[in-house]
This record gives C-alpha cells, sequence and structure tokens, in this order.
C-alpha cells in the first residue's frame, strides 16, 4: 500500500479525529489535546466550522446516534491534558443553538481518557474507562483506573452540569488504562479494553435489566488493540502495542480458547499510538503510527505473512481514521508531532 499525503490544517497537538455528520453531509473533526479549538472539516478536507475554541483536552470524539429529529450532538471528552493533568477531566457533549454550538457537561469523570457507545437489542450503552483515579506526584500510577457503565439516555439534553448522567464501576483495579476498541460480532458491539493488566472484552447485557460481562482476555500489557480476521480463516487475530505508550508491534491468535502470540515486529517503534482497523480492497488492514524516533505512519496486512508499509515518515500521528470517499480509500491523522491535520488517499 501507498499514499498520497495533503495536510488540510495546522492544529497545536491536534489529537482525536472523527466523523460527524450534520444538515446532511459527512464531516471531519480534529481536537486538539491542549487548550486549542476543533475544527470541522468536508470530505475534501476545507475547513468548514468550528465546533469550540476551547478548552481541549479531547481524547475522544463520539457522534450521539439518538439525536432528536435529526440535529447534530457530539460527545468528547475534555481538560484530558496529560495523564498528569487530568483531575478535572469530564464527558461532555455539544448541541447547536442557530449558528453557536453550545457545551453541556454529561458527567465529572476525572481521569477519563477514552469512551464509546455500544449497542445491543436496541439499547445504547456508554462505556468509558480512567487511565487512573488520584495522584500525588507526577507520574505517579500508584491508584489505578476502572471502567465505567451507563445506559445512555434517550434525550441527552435531560442531562447537564446540574444532573449528571449516573455511572457504574464495571472493573477496577486497572492500571494505565489506556486502550479502547469498539467491536461487532454476533449482531451487538462490544468493546476491548488496552490496560497494564491485559485486555480486557467488555459485553453489555441483553437486556436493560441483565448483567454486563468483562473478561480478561490476554493478559499482556497493552496500550491499544485492534480485532481484525488478518489470514482470513474465519477467526479474528488481536493486534497489540505494548506496553503503555510502548514499542512493540505483535499479533495474537486464539489456538485451543487461548492467545498465542504469531507476529511480533522486528523493529522497535517508540510510543506507538495511533491504530485504526479497516477493511480496504477486500482485505483487512491495520493503521498505526508511533510518535518517537522516525515517527512513522504503517499499513499492515497479511500476505501469507506480516506485511507493513511505511505510508508517511517524520509526522507522529496520536490518532488516524479510516473513512471512504466515494470510491477513494482515505485515512485522515491528527500528527500531533507537527501540529499537522492530514489526509492521506491510499492506495493498494
Amino acid at each position: 500500500m501507498r499514499a498520497v499525503k495533503k495536510v488540510i490544517d495546522h492544529l497545536n497537538k491536534c489529537y482525536a479525529v472523527a466523523e460527524f455528520d450534520y444538515d446532511g453531509e459527512r464531516h471531519l473533526i480534529s481536537a486538539a489535546e491542549k487548550t486549542d479549538p476543533c475544527y470541522v472539516y468536508n470530505l475534501d478536507g476545507d475547513r468548514v466550522d468550528t465546533l469550540w475554541e476551547g478548552p481541549g483536552g479531547v481524547m475522544t470524539l463520539c457522534q450521539y446516534p439518538l439525536s432528536d429529529a435529526g440535529e447534530p450532538v457530539l460527545l468528547a471528552t475534555q481538560k484530558f491534558y496529560s495523564p498528569n493533568n487530568s483531575a478535572e477531566a469530564k464527558i461532555v457533549y455539544y448541541t447547536r443553538e442557530g449558528a453557536v454550538w453550545k457545551c453541556n457537561v454529561l458527567c465529572d469523570l476525572p481521569f477519563v481518557h477514552r469512551f464509546g457507545i455500544v449497542e445491543r437489542n436496541r439499547v445504547y450503552y456508554l462505556v468509558a474507562c480512567t487511565l487512573k483515579s488520584a495522584h500525588a506526584f507526577k507520574d505517579d500510577w500508584t491508584c489505578p483506573g476502572r471502567i465505567w457503565v451507563a445506559e445512555l439516555p434517550e434525550n441527552i439534553r435531560d442531562y447537564d452540569e446540574s444532573n449528571m448522567l449516573e455511572f457504574k464501576p464495571l472493573v477496577s483495579g486497572l492500571f494505565k488504562n489506556h486502550g479502547f476498541c469498539r467491536c461487532e460480532e454476533e449482531g451487538y458491539s462490544f468493546v476491548l479494553v488496552g490496560t497494564e493488566n491485559g485486555v480486557y472484552k467488555v459485553t453489555p447485557p441483553a437486556s436493560s435489566e441483565g448483567e454486563w460481562s468483562a473478561e480478561c482476555i490476554l493478559d499482556v500489557p497493552t496500550s491499544d488493540m485492534l480485532y481484525q480476521d488478518y489470514d482470513g480463516d474465519g477467526e479474528k487475530e488481536l493486534l497489540i502495542l505494548s506496553p503503555f505508550h510502548g514499542d512493540t508491534l505483535s499479533v495474537y491468535k486464539r489456538v485451543n480458547g487461548k492467545y498465542e502470540n504469531v507476529f511480533t515486529f522486528g523493529r522497535k517503534l517508540p510510543f506507538l499510538h495511533a491504530i485504526w482497523g479497516a477493511t480496504v480492497s477486500g482485505k483487512e488492514y491495520a493503521f498505526i503510527g508511533n510518535r518517537q524516533a522516525d515517527r512513522e505512519l504503517f499499513a499492515l496486512h497479511y500476505d501469507g505473512e506480516y506485511v507493513l508499509d511505511v505510508l508517511d515518515t517524520g509526522a507522529g500521528p496520536a490518532n488516524c481514521m479510516f473513512y471512504k470517499d466515494g470510491e477513494k480509500n482515505m485515512l485522515i491523522a491528527s500528527n500531533r508531532e507537527t501540529d499537522e491535520v492530514a489526509l492521506y488517499e491510499l492506495f493498494v
């Protein structure tokens, strides 16, 4: 695979990227890790809107799926500026009043880093992960984080700073609770969570009165992961980046009910971070980027063996997202280390 790159904007410490659909059109958005704006682009990369000027600290962006009368609602983390400066982090949502986007607090959730929405039997749930629970000094990791869950309300506007959505803790004692991957299987969605303790599979209940399940499926420290069938045998593999903000790219395959390592990339990739999985021209690809050393963006696929193609060098992506634009295969990346928001057209 090769890529043709187009830098569409410069945004200080750009971090989160997502698709946000409104007014009958698809949009791309990029938000910043520090106190900087969130910008909206059309699929060609032209800036068309500003959702907010600040505060930043945006680790996750996610469109609310139950918007009233088609009105757009965007959920985001806010005020997570770093693992050492996120005690005031929260989940917020943005609604539009005329031409102005208004911020509303959904819940205060200190150290919340990633979250996502899952659905089962037409009931939607929010899964949120806190990286830690407290700290007394810089790089203090002695207070573990948690996985939190809540049923998503039909009318999110019922909740604000005076009436916050209540979450319940599902799993506690998780150190460096960083990775988050939404997956679909057997007609419903679930979440994989990557932690120092390993990879957890979090499954919503069959009904709102049922019980959640959380199972550690891989006992390997994991910063981020994907769940895809790379070798085409009908069984999905686990691709992991390890350890926390680490330098090792590996693939694990389930053998006799247990995941075993089948591939580890021979070169160390310092500060692995960007990760996204997609099907391109009928083949499963993983898009991966690291933020130190050569600061590369890769595409991984399986062709009798695992192959990594270098798509870009020197940019340092924090996150990336694949999308289709007609027949074009596209990737948007927030290249945090160079403050670039970039589009890549992919060619197989």
